[in-house]
């Protein structure tokens, strides 16, 4: 199989990577501030490693990164965090569900009050959308910061600059962003969640949540730190408040090389790679007049969202599949950007690049699409 969704996670990683993770099964076994013997201060000295990286790649202070199982687990302790006592939140109408349902939760739980904002193909007129929805009340404003989709690279930092003027916590969804952008907090976030693994190209079940310490979240899990353990109370002490159990320390040191790959290789140059084959297949698909392709009029991240003809995207996906290419069909777990582009019922086929993949990998994905039928 070839990969062209690298969007859902990252395949194949780094061959650091896949040793980094072998070495701590067998190496740094012991459980992370869980005692004072050796083994759990050597798996707690490569976390602390990781998370320093983590922080000077996001820039951040080390305290203020926390690591989570995923980008969606990060964005529902921020949201959640922020808008527990109730208020009024902003999303945009490309929002991927791990925002737009923790805000659905809230409102039908807690009665949070939520607007979505309409995101333009110009970027004055997106930030001016996200301005006119602004209340007296409203605590936050959470949108991706590129589109899983399309790849449309939202005017992040003007919705930043809006937020800062109000005093609005700012919560970035990274997820499609980092490591094929150079994001930092500098861009005016307050709040960053993201994936490792996938532009981050670490293993699955990873994900941060970095702040800059301006905003104090509450807690939506409790438990066991390593510290202040004689309390009931949860410890008010970065990271641990937010990293409450056992962390999953085999797939932290993994993403830690995934982090050394990019900043190495740099993601100016993964993105410049991956755009170059997205413009390739873009040019090669643009030959097929069955084919449909939503291009955002604005920069994007490396993702091409096409359709072939009527045809139904799953079913799409399913054949490329059969042809040996892998490729996301359907709603890609976004139904507000899909109801944005008109694509709800159909869906579409996302083509999503990574560092590994070549154009002749590309081209062959576009002669196996002159040869479906419906």
């Amino acid at each position: 199989m070839i990969n062209f969704d690298n969007s859902a996670t990252s395949f194949p990683k780094p061959a650091s990577v896949a040793r980094a993770v072998s070495e701590a099964v067998s190496r740094f076994g012991g459980n992370p501030g869980r005692g004072g013997h050796r083994i759990s201060g050597e798996a707690a000295q490569k976390v602390f490693e990781v998370r320093s990286q983590a922080a000077e790649m996001f820039g951040a202070q080390v305290e203020n990164v926390a690591f989570t199982q995923n980008c969606t687990y990060a964005l529902n302790m921020a949201i959640k965090g922020i808008m527990q006592s109730g208020g009024h939140i902003i999303i945009s109408d490309y929002e991927h569900n791990a925002v737009a349902r923790p805000v659905y939760a809230l409102w039908k739980m807690r009665g949070v009050r939520f607007s979505v904002a309409k995101v333009s193909d110009d970027d004055d007129e997106t930030a001016a959308n996200f301005r006119e929805l602004i209340e007296k009340d409203t605590k936050a404003v959470v949108c991706t910061l590129a589109s899983n989709v399309t790849g449309r690279i939202l005017p992040y930092k003007k919705i930043a600059a809006l937020c800062k003027e109000h005093n609005i916590c700012f919560i970035g969804d990274g997820a499609q962003a980092c490591g094929v952008l150079d994001v930092t907090l500098a861009d005016g976030l307050d709040i960053l969640c993201t994936a490792g693994h996938k532009a981050l190209y670490g293993p699955t079940g990873t994900g941060l949540l970095i702040s800059n310490g301006r905003f104090e979240l509450s807690t939506i899990i409790e438990g066991g730190t390593g510290t202040a353990s004689a309390q009931l109370e949860q410890t008010g002490t970065m990271p641990e408040r937010l990293e409450s159990g056992t962390l999953g320390t085999v797939g932290i040191i993994g993403l830690g090389e995934g982090l050394r790959f990019v900043r190495r290789k740099t993601p100016k140059a993964i993105y410049a790679h991956e755009m170059r084959l997205c413009e390739q297949f873009a040019q090669l698909l643009a030959q097929n007049k069955r084919v449909k392709i939503y291009e955002p009029d604005v920069r994007r991240v490396p993702v091409v969202a096409f359709n072939i003809g009527d045809m139904y995207s799953e079913k799409a996906a399913q054949m490329l599949s059969q042809k040996g290419f892998a490729l996301r069909g359907g709603l890609q777990c976004a139904a507000l950007a899909h109801r944005t582009l008109g694509t709800l019922q159909q869906g579409v086929v996302r083509f999503s690049p990574s560092v590994f993949n070549e154009k002749a990998q590309v081209s062959a994905l576009a002669r196996a699409i002159y040869t479906m039928k419906e």
